[in-house]
C-alpha cells in the first residue's frame, strides 16, 4: 500500500487530494490499483488538516519532541519551529492489522480467569504453543468474525493482531494444531460450568435462584455418516432436508449462560428436562431453585416429580390456550389485579398448582394486527380466485396453498366449495368472514396462562420472571447470528459437540 496525491486545478487554484491505494497482483504478472481509503483534500489554504504532529525521540536530549510534517514539495512555513518534510512517495501503509476488538477479546478472556482454567486443564507437553492460546484464538475469533478453522488458519489470523496479544508466531494458527485443539476441550465442560458460575457470581453478584430453560437446533452440511447425534427432526432453523443437532441452554434472568447440553437431532422437547435436571443438581448440588419454561417442554409427569415435597424443585411454566377456555369457570368472575400499566393478572388455583391469567395490551395489539394481516391476504387471494373462477381441481390448489400460508387465519373464513363435477361459479364458490369466532378469538388476544408449584408467590413476580425468557431467546439468536454457530461442516461427533463448546464460550 502507499499514499496517493492527486492534484487538480479548479477557480484558479490548486487542489490536491490524498487516498491510500493498494497493488493487486493479477495473472499473467499484471497489478491493478484499489482504493482502500479516500482521504479527501490537503491544501495550502488549510493547514489545519495537513499539519501534522509527531513525536520524534531526541536521542542526544533523551526527551520526546513533537514536531509538524510537510510533504518535499512544499516550503515549510516560517512559524513551524520544529518541522520535517516527508516523501509521500516513499510512504507504505504495510501490513495493516485488526487489533482493538482482539484486545478486547483476549481481555475478557483474562477478567473470567479462562487462562488460568485452561492452563491447569490442558497442560503443556513438547508443543511449541500453548494449548490455551489456541483454544484463546478459536473463541476470540469465534466472538469477532466467527468462520471455519480454515479460514481462521489461511486468512483471520494474518489480517488481526492476535501473534501480538498472544506472544506468539503463526504456529499458533497451524491447521492441524486448531483440529487437534477441539480434540481436547470436551472432557472439560462440567469443570468449565462450575467454574463460571463462580465467576457469575464474585464478579457481577448473578442469582443462581431463578433458571431459564429452552432448546433450539442447529444443522450440519453434508451426510454426516460418522456422527450418530445427526439426525433429522423438528428445525427450528426452516430446514428440514439437513440432519441437526438439539442444544438445551440454561442461562440466568440476568442473561448468563450457566450450562448447555447437546443432543440428537431427533430428540423431543418433552424428553430432555429429566436429564438436565438432574445433571444440574449432579453438576452444582441441589438447592431451591425455580425453572422457567415455555409449555412445550415439561410433561405433566415430569411436572408431577418436580410438585413432589421431598424434590423441592419449582417451576412456573406456560400452558396451551385452550387451558384458559376450560378453566373459563374459575377465572370467569374473578377481579383483574394490575401488575404493570399495560398488563393485569387474575390469580386461581386448581390441583394444587397456581395460575395466573394474564392480559397484556401490548401482546393484544400485536396479535390482532398479525391476524387481520393474514386474514387481509388470504381474502385478497380468494377474491382474485372468485373474479378468475379456475377449474375446480385448479381452484382447490391454490386454496391449499393459501390456507398454508394463512396458517390459523384459515379458520376465520367460512369457503362454500363446488362440488364433484360441479363446475366453478361465483353462485358455488363464494367465502364470508366468519364475524362472531373472529370476534371471540380477538376477546382472547394478549391472554396466557402461566401455572407454577409456587403458590404464595407476587403475581407480579411470576410475570416478570415469565417474560424474561426472550432473555434465553436473545441468547439463542446471538449464537445463530452473531456467533454464526449454524451450519455445523464437522464430521466426527466430539469435534460438531467442541463447536458448540467453543460458541458457548465466545
Amino acid at each position: 500500500m502507499f499514499l496517493r496525491s492527486t492534484n487538480r486545478r479548479k477557480d484558479g487554484k490548486d487542489h490536491r487530494y490524498f487516498s491510500i491505494v493498494e497493488n493487486r497482483r493479477l495473472s499473467g504478472d499484471r497489478t491493478v490499483q484499489r482504493t482502500v481509503l479516500y482521504l479527501g483534500e490537503i491544501n495550502d489554504q488549510q493547514q489545519a488538516a495537513w499539519r501534522k504532529t509527531l513525536e520524534v525521540f531526541d536521542e542526544a536530549e533523551q526527551r520526546y519532541t513533537t514536531m509538524s510534517l510537510f510533504p518535499e514539495d512544499r516550503e515549510i512555513p516560517a512559524d513551524a519551529l520544529d518541522s520535517v518534510q516527508v516523501r509521500l512517495s516513499g510512504l507504505e501503509l504495510r501490513r495493516p492489522r485488526i487489533f482493538g476488538n482482539c484486545w478486547l477479546g483476549c481481555e475478557l478472556w483474562h477478567q473470567l480467569g479462562l487462562d488460568e482454567f485452561w492452563r491447569r486443564r490442558l497442560p503443556e507437553a513438547r508443543e511449541a504453543v500453548s494449548w490455551e492460546k489456541v483454544l484463546r484464538l478459536l473463541v476470540v475469533n469465534r466472538l469477532l468474525d466467527p468462520g471455519s478453522e480454515f479460514r481462521l488458519h489461511r486468512q483471520w489470523f494474518v489480517d488481526s493482531a492476535m501473534d501480538e496479544l498472544l506472544e506468539t508466531d503463526f504456529g499458533v494458527a497451524e491447521k492441524d494444531r486448531l483440529y487437534r485443539c477441539l480434540d481436547r476441550v470436551l472432557k472439560h465442560k462440567q469443570d468449565l460450568f462450575v467454574w463460571l458460575k463462580q465467576k457469575w457470581a464474585d464478579l457481577f453478584h448473578a442469582d443462581f435462584e431463578v433458571l431459564l430453560y429452552d432448546l433450539t437446533s442447529t444443522y450440519f452440511e453434508g451426510e454426516m455418516e460418522q456422527n450418530p447425534k445427526a439426525r433429522r427432526g423438528y428445525s427450528r432453523d426452516k430446514r428440514p432436508d439437513c440432519l441437526q443437532l438439539v442444544i438445551a441452554l440454561v442461562v440466568t434472568p440476568d442473561g448468563f449462560p450457566l450450562a448447555y447440553e447437546v443432543m440428537t437431532g431427533n430428540t423431543s422437547d418433552r424428553a430432555t428436562l429429566r436429564g438436565f435436571l438432574q445433571k444440574v443438581e449432579d453438576t452444582y448440588g441441589r438447592a431451591r431453585r425455580v425453572w422457567v419454561m415455555d409449555r412445550g417442554i415439561p410433561s405433566e409427569a415430569i411436572l408431577q416429580e418436580m410438585r413432589e415435597p421431598e424434590r423441592q424443585t419449582f417451576y412456573l411454566v406456560g400452558t396451551p390456550k385452550g387451558k384458559i377456555n376450560q378453566h373459563e369457570k374459575k377465572w370467569l368472575e374473578l377481579p383483574w389485579q394490575k401488575v404493570r400499566d399495560s398488563v393485569e393478572v387474575k390469580l386461581y388455583q386448581h390441583e394444587g398448582e397456581l395460575y395466573v391469567l394474564a392480559k397484556s395490551q401490548g401482546r393484544q395489539a400485536k396479535e390482532m394486527a398479525m391476524r387481520r394481516k393474514r386474514l387481509a391476504r388470504l381474502l385478497r387471494k380468494l377474491r382474485v380466485m372468485r373474479k378468475s373462477l379456475p377449474k375446480r381441481d385448479q381452484l382447490l390448489l391454490r386454496i391449499g396453498a393459501a390456507k398454508k400460508e394463512a396458517g390459523r387465519a384459515f379458520g376465520f373464513v367460512k369457503i362454500q366449495l363446488p362440488k364433484a363435477r360441479q363446475s366453478v361459479t361465483r353462485e358455488t364458490f363464494s367465502f364470508q368472514v366468519d364475524k362472531p369466532k373472529l370476534k371471540a378469538a380477538e376477546q382472547r388476544d394478549g391472554h396466557y396462562l402461566l401455572r407454577s408449584n409456587l403458590t404464595g408467590e407476587d403475581p407480579a413476580v411470576l410475570w416478570t420472571r415469565y417474560v424474561q425468557l426472550t432473555q434465553i431467546e436473545s441468547v439463542f439468536r446471538s449464537l445463530k447470528s452473531e456467533l454464526g454457530i449454524r451450519p455445523l461442516y464437522h464430521q466426527l461427533e466430539h469435534r460438531a459437540d467442541a463447536h458448540v463448546l467453543i460458541a458457548f464460550l465466545a
